[in-house]
């Protein structure tokens, strides 16, 4: 499944119409971010998760959507399950990405 970019306007929405979310918070700005966002993608298109919808959200212009998260630094994952935040944390490590959407299940 490809990565959604989700705002403010349709965040609370699509953790309503989904029950498995995993979200990667990122800014512009963010080396890091960048870096991991190859990775995310690639894990995003493996078959295994065709059930998990990922999310990309920008940080910097979507407050309610990270503070439904915490974030407290960038990159962050997060990973929703039923609508409820699971778990989440600042981090750019494809084994963390795969223990979230382990989460969801």
């Amino acid at each position: 499944m490809a990565v959604t970019t989700a705002t403010d306007t349709d965040f609370e929405q699509l953790l309503k119409d989904n029950p498995r979310v995993v979200v990667k918070y990122y800014a512009d700005w963010c080396g890091a971010c960048k870096m991991f966002a190859p990775k995310y993608k690639r894990v995003s298109n493996e078959e295994d998760n065709a059930g998990v919808l990922f999310l990309d959200v920008n940080a910097e212009h979507n407050e309610v959507a990270r503070k439904a998260a915490g974030v407290s630094n960038l990159p962050f994952l997060a990973a929703f399950k039923d609508g409820v935040l699971v778990e989440g944390s600042a981090a750019s490590k494809e084994e963390y990405l795969r223990k979230l959407i382990d989460m969801t299940a």
